[in-house]
């Protein structure tokens, strides 16, 4: 029986949505123009049915007008009007989707701004820590589409996909840049507008399918310092031998690259054996950095596996998989909803001091949907984890692993 204390006058569906404040929301629409091609279909409205398809993980525009219009007397109290199947469609398809992007983007820093620990994260041993500045992981992943149904992202002959290029603040485990494009775009394309507004002094790490030395020797010039593993045809010279006094670490070198477009440019190489699913692999790390340690270069790229990690989240956890229309604005609604609502629980998760893995939270707030139970006592009372906050999977147990 679910104790008084924890009883609420709204669900916990609108507890979700009541943290977008309504005037952010509206000014967003009316900058865009989402507002006037509305009529009873309110921004409001659309934003709350998306975020419901995620929750809920729906699997056809069907499914989730008939869930939404079961509820439609919980709903109409809060100016929540449940849509029909062709107006949801056309909305997806005929609204802008910078109106959805715009939200998040004013959220996520609405939060910040809100609650400063939030955006800077956690705090716990993670080698992150040791640094004040912003550390940020680069990657992409590849999001099917129905290839029968889509033109504007033909992937090969017989499939389609999206391509979302992210980068990630290591720190508070949330996007800080996205663009969603073709699955057939080449990750090191779209790296340089991903890195366009790091600042000085900050720090990047990616994987090697980002190396670019024209690209790094401009993140260079920025004063931005680079992570990344050596392609295994890398030609270098060597300037420099370090000695390194570690078991692990093979070399520690200043290396001089031949191919690179300046013909000054020198970066760091580090060769080290890691521990990869029980066994020891030999790799080899690059970057611009002279000063750190050769474990501390290791540890910044094993962090790199934290965006794999929220990748995982996104595509398994949230409803990014039957698409609710193939239209490229349709897609986009539907990814920057997930990572609205993605916002939104990691928020309240934060709010509530919630101990568990984001799955964990994902699963009870789904169960609890249309519940009127306040969702922090909802996050206290149940369960019976207890430790630390931790909002992440485990990520020490995931990659390179030997260096602990």
């Amino acid at each position: 029986m679910i104790p008084k204390t924890t009883q609420s006058n709204t669900t916990v569906l609108q507890q979700l949505c009541k943290l977008i404040p309504r005037d952010l929301l509206q000014r967003i629409a009316k900058e865009k123009g989402i507002d006037k091609k509305a009529r009873a279909f309110t921004p409001m409205s659309h934003v709350a049915a998306m975020l419901f398809a995620q929750l809920a993980r729906v699997v056809s525009l069907s499914d989730l007008r008939d869930w939404l219009q079961l509820k439609s007397g919980i709903l109409q109290r809060f100016s929540i009007h449940p849509p029909g199947k062709n107006t949801l469609a056309h909305a997806n398809k005929s609204r802008d989707a910078e109106f959805i992007q715009t939200l998040f983007w004013e959220v996520n820093a609405l939060f910040s701004r809100q609650t400063p620990a939030f955006a800077y994260g956690i705090r716990n041993k993670s080698p992150l820590h040791r640094f004040k500045c912003k550390i940020h992981a680069v990657d992409s992943t590849i999001v099917q589409l129905c290839a029968n149904s889509i033109d504007w992202a033909k992937y090969r002959s017989r499939k389609a996909a999206a391509k979302v290029h992210l980068r990630l603040d290591l720190r508070s485990f949330l996007p800080s840049f996205l663009i969603i494009g073709k699955g057939s775009q080449n990750d090191a394309t779209q790296a340089e507008q991903l890195c366009k507004s790091l600042k000085e002094g900050e720090i990047v790490v990616m994987d090697k399918g980002y190396n670019d030395y024209g690209f790094f020797d401009r993140l260079d010039k920025d004063g931005i310092w680079w992570v990344t593993r050596a392609k295994d045809n890398m030609e270098y010279e060597v300037i420099e031998d370090i000695s390194t006094g570690k078991k692990r670490i093979v070399k520690d070198q200043l290396v001089h690259l031949p191919g690179a477009s300046n013909p000054d440019m020198t970066v760091r190489r580090v060769e080290a054996y890691v521990e990869v699913d029980g066994e020891e692999r030999l790799m080899v790390f690059i970057t611009n950095n002279e000063d750190w340690s050769p474990r501390t270069v290791c540890d910044l790229y094993r962090r790199r596996w934290d965006i794999e990690v929220f990748f995982k989240q996104i595509k398994q956890v949230l409803h990014i998989s039957n698409f609710l229309g193939y239209s490229a604005n349709a897609v986009i609604w539907q990814i920057y909803s997930a990572l609205l609502m993605y916002l939104l629980l990691r928020y309240q998760a934060f709010l509530s001091k919630w101990t568990c893995c984001f799955t964990q939270l994902f699963t009870r707030v789904r169960a609890a949907l249309w519940e009127y139970i306040d969702i922090s006592r909802l996050m206290e009372c149940y369960g019976t984890a207890t430790g630390p906050p931790h909002v992440l999977e485990a990520l020490e147990q995931l990659q390179l692993k030997g260096l602990e």
